[in-house]
């Protein structure tokens, strides 16, 4: 049977602005990709990321280059033999996934060789701003048990971080810096990190100057994110960071981000599963590799004015699984 394709471009706008080191978006715009194969529909999105080259129209190209094979029965396997790792890759692989579950009537957890999954609980996103914003905006969410908090922009960055740990002393904390740290204040701010007992800090450096944190003790631990993309890359940040961010937009979808697990746990590090500003559609294909992780920053749906239908179920700082009606 004939398989077919549809691509299309959706936005989402956003509860409020959301702001990090690099800028600031009001809305999430994102590619879905449906493959569709009698009455079963597959669906996969992605979002594309300006910081990695990527933009909507070309997402949405690449993505319809493969109509051809996709509509004649690509596979999985033979998709990340033709395409890079990134959104679009990731779009068509977890519509693959989602498709293949529905026409066999298994779960993708189980296709996947996983056992049931079960609930975790996310991180929530603390936007940039001043540290008198930040506080604010820490103290409406502090009953969250994980927090993430953007900095990366400027001297402020220590008077942020403490003004968030006082908003909420007992949350578990995420210092994402987005590569916004130099080397002249990365110890410095570090040493801040470690003072008001964060968890982790993420990306403090720009992607290519990962051999300074090879020369600097980690008060506390270090979590890879633009330095690091498929499995392929892990390798080359032992000694370097403790700790990977695995993004299904940045390894090109559920089935190279199964293998990243896999290796990135065959090489000690510990895993934080993330992602961009999408909806419940592209956290649900993340929920599976969730469960291994030590760190989970699947908030996106959160951060919308409005979800998909059918979306994940947010129960406080947990998630749950999704339905078969949203996808897997």
């Amino acid at each position: 049977m004939t398989s077919r394709l549809s691509v299309t471009v959706d936005v989402f706008s956003l509860a409020k602005q959301f702001t990090i080191a690099r800028g600031a978006k009001t809305e999430a715009v994102v590619v879905t990709c449906s493959i569709a194969k009698g009455d079963a529909i597959g669906r996969g999105e992605c979002v594309p990321y300006a910081r990695y080259g990527e933009t909507v129209d070309g997402v949405v190209e690449a993505i319809e280059s493969l109509r051809t094979p996709l509509e004649d029965g690509l596979t999985r396997e033979e998709l990340a033999k033709i395409m890079p790792p990134g959104a679009a890759r990731n779009a068509v692989d977890c519509a693959l996934w989602d498709l293949e579950a529905k026409t066999s009537g298994t779960s993708a957890s189980t296709l996947a060789g996983l056992p049931g999954l079960n609930p975790v609980d996310t991180a929530y996103t603390i936007s940039l701003g001043s540290p008198d914003e930040m506080a604010a905006a820490t103290r409406a969410v502090a009953h969250r048990s994980v927090l993430k908090v953007k900095v990366g922009r400027g001297a402020e960055d220590a008077d942020r971080m403490r003004a968030v740990r006082d908003a909420a002393p007992g949350a578990r904390l995420i210092i994402d810096a987005n590569e916004g740290w130099t080397g002249d204040n990365f110890k410095t701010h570090l040493l801040v990190a470690a003072s008001i007992g964060a968890f982790v800090v993420e990306q403090p450096l720009p992607a290519g100057q990962d051999d300074i944190l090879a020369r600097t003790p980690h008060p506390v631990p270090i979590c890879a994110d633009e330095s690091v993309h498929g499995s392929g890359d892990l390798h080359t940040l032992i000694g370097r960071y403790d700790y990977v961010n695995l993004k299904l937009d940045k390894t090109g979808g559920l089935t190279e981000g199964l293998i990243f697990l896999e290796e990135a746990r065959r090489l000690g590090f510990g895993v934080m599963v993330g992602c961009m500003v999408g909806s419940s559609l592209a956290m649900a294909p993340a929920l599976l590799l969730a469960q291994g992780a030590e760190l989970v920053d699947l908030d996106g749906p959160l951060l919308l004015r409005e979800d998909r239908p059918n979306g994940l179920r947010y129960d406080g700082s947990r998630v749950f699984p999704p339905s078969p009606a949203l996808w897997g």
